[in-house]
């Protein structure tokens, strides 16, 4: 990345659905963003009616769900403006992103006025997700094309990690190596280098899946449900599958996308695959365009005061209650956690399903091996844009690689889907996978050097994946413990939901006997979906319902060992959590010698939902915290009141940085990465510098400050009072008592200082006669057999 260039400012033109987001992430990672658009017809003089395109665009982006900021507080970081008034100020700024409406004529027109009021080497680039980069940069000065080129984020920019750089035959190398880099680094993205063709990389390979499995559809009469039942988490896309996926981001964008492709694309092998199907031409005419006029392929109504959901017919475009859809072949999945292996028993079925994978797949990957060197010269950058584009877990050749590529390429000539001569060529050379492991580093097939290489930028990536063969020196059948080099040791889960049962109980204690024997430190990480999503609560509900107490105590005091473990043994510990940290997860957390988090942290003490406390070190360690801030001279009650309610609401943050602010992650000792794919090499250097400084073994605390009656007659009081209001249950009250309880340390007759296991104690004591309570076991089962909150 060249050196002197800094990005402090970014001014983004264009305020719509893209332009507003991406506005809000440069502000999440502390950038001054300045974001201008068009002034009203009907403005008057006043600033407020000449912003206010701008500004009902921001405040209605701030307002979305999911959020595209981190924190509210980070939005103060965006100055609003307006083209006519305002197009001067971005002289001052490092950055252009151009994000206004996809005409060649008015991107031509927002660069004219850039030109007049740009800096020299100022960057300048635009969003367009399909007019070529170099038509835009016509007619520019010789620096302006230099320093130009396309950025194409993918929407919501927060929550999506693809960002497509596309330079022009002008863009200056260090332009575009800067680009790729920054967006890697600092915006948490998947930097992929795409060519200035049709749709560049990612909307290319994911439009023509979704075009190839329409026109399936059509072909073969499969229903909606049915497709994205096939289509899901079963073979690694999200939930949103391909139907409810449309419905999201629009059916008039996959149209116009498709239109883009058949017009600009005329000798693509199937260019007829992006014709619009009938059915899907219907929905347009009618405006069933999805979310956005609330009814697509799917749409809920009202009945009775419940929400009803329906699914489009596609023959007779008619709604009809949505269907719960069974497959033989899923049955048989539900078992297999590996992927690969799903994949393999889903292909060789012999039934309808299997029919539509290997039909829509086969098509997928002789179309994708056909677009190199067309769209890209590397296969492994077609994988990373569908992966980071539209969130799937394996792009073609990765999903090619499980099934065997050799084997594979005979089943796709049978089915008349040849693929690509260098696909062959490459089985003729000896290799037989798209990708390889070797020196715990992911490679791919070159396909003009017939050699295996690096995927560039990948080098400074710690990954499980491809260090845990060679790195292995302990496991069981939850944890595995790697060594990830410079006298640091790596401990991950890999349960169901990574949750925290007996094996990874013992993972913990074997790697901190371990550490403390012969390395210098600990990191608790995982690549998991999500790092943990809490303590076993089956195992939980079993003991209770056979009303083995004392064994379940003995379960609970264990695990709180294991978190004072974490807290006070004589090696730094460091936890890197990302997605859902929740229950003993964020338990887990409370007591590290330091958190390095993930940008995207749901974290929370959410043990209320099903009737309990936390039992694993987590009311202690808020006792424990709220002690700290009330020798810092705060406000007694009113922090008493935040933490109560943060437990008693269940809070969970939705960013790490909101973990700040709830209390699960201190300030001043935890951190935040916005880049997914650093986190863990980032944990260990954070492991390192803490050795370096010379890590000293805690002590249990024993000076815990508590209030006893004083703070617990509030709780009391507070709880009645939402029962008096129909806000809580009655059972709500009962937990409420027992939390007030032991955040007050007892009934004490007035503060106190007391000890860890004091609190330890308590904790537990409760924890436990909450599982005696029939309402208590009625709410585990309901999380257990449905996932779904009961509330009795």
């Amino acid at each position: 990345m060249d050196a002197k260039r800094i990005i402090r400012k970014v001014a983004v033109l264009g305020s719509g659905v893209m332009g507003s987001r991406i506005a809000c992430h440069f502000a999440n990672i502390g950038v001054q963003v300045l974001l201008l658009d068009i002034v009203p017809k009907d403005a008057g003089a006043d600033k407020k009616s000449r912003n206010k395109i701008v500004d009902d665009a921001l405040n209605f982006a701030l307002k979305s769900n999911p959020s595209p900021i981190y924190l509210k507080s980070f939005a103060k970081r965006i100055t609003t403006g307006n083209f006519e008034d305002d197009m001067p100020k971005i002289a001052d700024y490092d950055w252009v992103i151009e994000v206004v409406v996809e005409r060649l004529d008015i991107k031509q027109q927002v660069f004219t006025a850039v030109e007049k009021f740009r800096k020299p080497e100022m960057l300048i680039t635009s969003n367009t997700s399909g007019i070529p980069i170099h038509l835009m940069a016509e007619g520019r000065s010789d620096d302006f094309k230099q320093h130009f080129c396309g950025t194409h984020f993918f929407n919501p920019p927060r929550y999506l990690k693809l960002l497509e750089i596309i330079p022009t035959r002008d863009t200056l190398p260090e332009v575009t190596s800067f680009l790729m880099k920054y967006g890697e680094q600092f915006l948490g993205k998947t930097t992929v280098l795409a060519k200035d063709t049709p749709a560049f990389i990612g909307n290319r390979i994911g439009v023509f899946s979704i075009m190839s499995i329409l026109h399936y559809v059509a072909k073969t009469g499969m229903t909606v449900e049915e497709v994205d039942k096939l289509t899901g988490p079963v073979i690694g896309h999200p939930k949103s599958a391909t139907f409810r996926t449309n419905d999201v981001v629009g059916l008039d964008t996959m149209v116009h996308v498709a239109n883009g492709l058949r017009e600009n694309a005329p000798s693509d092998e199937a260019n007829a695959l992006f014709n619009i199907p009938e059915f899907v031409s219907g929905m347009v005419k009618n405006n069933w365009l999805g979310s956005k006029t609330n009814q697509g392929f799917y749409k809920k109504e009202k009945v009775d005061g419940k929400n009803e959901f329906y699914a489009l017919d596609l023959k007779t475009l008619e709604y009809k209650p949505s269907q719960k859809v069974k497959f033989p072949v899923l049955e048989l999945t539900k078992t297999v956690d590996s992927l690969k292996e799903r994949l393999k028993i889903l292909f060789a079925a012999k039934d309808r399903a299997g029919d539509f994978y290997r039909d829509t797949f086969y098509q997928l990957f002789a179309y994708a091996s056909n677009r190199i060197p067309e769209i890209a010269d590397e296969l492994y950058k077609i994988d990373a844009a569908v992966d980071a584009g539209f969130g799937w877990e394996m792009g073609p050749f990765e999903k090619w690689d499980a099934l065997g590529v050799a084997d594979t390429v005979k089943a796709m000539e049978t089915a008349g889907q040849k693929p690509a001569q260098w696909v062959y060529d490459m089985l003729a050379s000896g290799a037989t996978s798209f990708y390889r492991i070797e020196n715990g580093y992911r490679q791919y097939y070159d396909i003009p050097s017939k050699s295996y290489k690096i995927i560039p930028g990948t080098e400074q990536f710690i990954l499980l994946d491809n260090i845990r063969s060679s790195n292995t020196i302990w496991k069981n059948s939850g944890t595995t413990i790697t060594d990830i080099g410079d006298g640091i040791l790596n401990l991950e889960f890999h349960t169901k939901m990574n949750t925290i049962g007996g094996e990874v109980i013992e993972g913990i204690n074997k790697a901190i006997t371990l550490a403390e024997k012969s390395y210098k430190g600990l990191v608790i990480s995982n690549e998991g979906a999500n790092f943990s999503a809490g303590a076993n609560v089956g195992m939980i509900f079993m003991m209770a319902v056979e009303q083995e107490f004392d064994e379940l105590n003995m379960v609970i005091k264990a695990f709180q060992n294991t978190m004072m473990r974490i807290r006070y043994s004589s090696i730094p510990v460091v936890i890197a959590p990302h997605q859902m940290a929740l229950g003993g997860g964020c338990e887990m957390c409370l007591h590290a010698d330091k958190v390095v988090a993930h940008a995207e942290l749901y974290m929370g003490l959410v043990e209320f939902g099903v009737g309990l406390i936390p039992g694993g070190g987590g009311t202690k360690e808020f006792a424990l915290r709220l002690s700290d801030e009330l020798q810092e001279g705060d406000i007694e009650m009113n922090n008493f009141r935040e933490r109560f309610l943060t437990i008693g609401q269940a809070k969970v943050s939705t960013s790490a940085y909101e973990a700040f602010e709830l209390g699960y992650l201190k300030k001043g000792r935890d951190v935040v990465v916005v880049s997914r794919d650093r986190l863990l090499a980032e944990a260990k250097q954070h492991c390192l510098m803490l050795v370096e400084e010379g890590y000293v073994q805690p002590i249990p605390r024993a000076d815990i400050r508590v209030l006893g009656k004083q703070a617990l007659g509030l709780g009391y009081i507070g709880a009645n009072s939402m029962y008096s209001g129909n806000y809580i249950s009655e059972h709500d009250v009962k937990i409420s008592q027992k939390l007030a309880y032991v955040l007050c340390g007892g009934d004490l007759s007035q503060p106190s200082m007391v000890s860890e296991e004091y609190l330890l104690s308590l904790e537990r004591e409760a924890f436990v006669s909450l599982c005696t309570e029939r309402k208590t076991l009625e709410r585990i089962q309901s999380i257990i057999t449905g996932s779904k909150v009961l509330r009795n």
